[in-house]
């Protein structure tokens, strides 16, 4: 729960979360204050990680502080500013229940805060193996756990989910747009660090766009356990648009012309149909982890910008997608443009053979 007039993005989930200062990382508001509570399931304590505390200077922090206090032991944790800065990165804490206290009086700088928290489940970055590949130059694989809320937070990424992403981008943000997490829940990521290449590709995936980038050192490769093409045995659509031109020649925009790799026009709904659906028939029951859209530029600049998923094992009974908040039907972002490919990954997976 967060309460007060200085709160900025906060998204707090019972096993991890992020949350910062109002206008962060650009000056923070005079005369405003935030309190979170942090609440982690029993039997948990919590871990709190300092991104950023950057609160400007002054007398035992009189003018901006960040306290946190544990109300189960009677322990506190600050105040800390500029002048007085947490003494490691990261505070284990003993306790399931954390009080955060951020305010501010007049002052002219100081870019705020930025926290992210886990429980003792989920300890954070760690290591899990190293190794050399059997050709130069050396590949390190690792696993990190990201919290929940990294989405929005400040900083860039370079790359996309096939080729990877520059070393510099904010690695948890990339793993949001790579598919591998969900941004509501956080979670265990596994990636190598592996020679870098000349041009990183922007994409537009999972409500996050990335950006072009430069020759680096090395880069990012998330590690997604599922990543094949599905094929399609059939697909079927609520209605069809049969064009015809200026000739008078003519033209059928039907569903089966909806695969992704299909060349000319793809398959268009009969204009002016409310709530029109694509059918794919996958042939049997499968595991399926996400979606590639991409418009018709064949003559034509059409392409969908957003839309809904349904999920049936029979074909008659339809459920649909809700992804992993469970609460509402769940609105995907689709395209901007009829040239480009974009993918949103489905967190938790859908188990069906037909998806509409």
């Amino acid at each position: 729960v967060s309460t007060g007039n200085g709160c900025g993005h906060t998204l707090l989930t019972p096993h991890s979360g992020t949350l910062s200062s109002k206008n962060y990382p650009g000056t923070y508001p005079n005369h405003t204050m935030c309190c979170w509570r942090l609440q982690a399931p029993p039997g948990t304590s919590l871990l709190l990680a300092f991104g950023d505390v950057d609160l400007e200077p002054s007398e035992h922090c009189a003018h901006s502080s960040l306290l946190l206090a544990d109300p189960q032991t009677g322990t506190a944790y600050g105040p800390y500013c500029r002048n007085s800065v947490p003494a490691a990165p990261l505070l284990v804490t003993n306790s399931s229940t954390v009080t955060i206290l951020f305010n501010s009086t007049s002052h002219r700088s100081g870019r705020g805060l930025l926290l992210s928290y886990a429980t003792s489940q989920h300890p954070g970055t760690h290591y899990t193996q190293e190794y050399v590949s059997p050709d130069p130059p050396l590949t390190m694989c690792f696993s990190v756990y990201c919290p929940a809320g990294c989405k929005d937070i400040h900083g860039d990424i370079w790359g996309n989910p096939s080729q990877g992403y520059r070393d510099t981008s904010v690695l948890c943000k990339a793993a949001v747009h790579a598919g591998v997490i969900a941004d509501e829940l956080g979670g265990q990521v596994t990636l190598s660090r592996e020679k870098g290449i000349t041009l990183y590709e922007a994409a537009f995936a999972n409500g996050l766009h990335s950006k072009r980038g430069s020759l680096s050192e090395k880069r990012l490769v998330f590690h997604k356990a599922c990543d094949d093409v599905l094929e399609v045995v059939a697909f079927s659509a609520s209605s069809w648009w049969h064009e015809v031109d200026a000739l008078g020649q003519d033209r059928a925009w039907v569903a089966q012309r909806a695969a992704l790799s299909t060349t000319g026009h793809s398959w268009a709904a009969e204009p002016g149909t409310e709530a029109a659906w694509l059918e794919l028939d996958l042939g049997t029951r499968r595991n399926v982890t996400g979606i590639i859209t991409k418009g018709s530029s064949e003559q034509h600049d059409y392409y969908v910008t957003s839309y809904h998923i349904y999920s049936s094992r029979d074909g008659k009974n339809w459920r649909p997608y809700r992804g992993s908040s469970g609460q509402e039907d769940k609105v995907f972002e689709g395209n901007a443009n009829s040239q480009e490919e974009v993918s949103n990954a489905f967190i938790p997976p859908i188990v069906a053979r037909y998806v509409r």
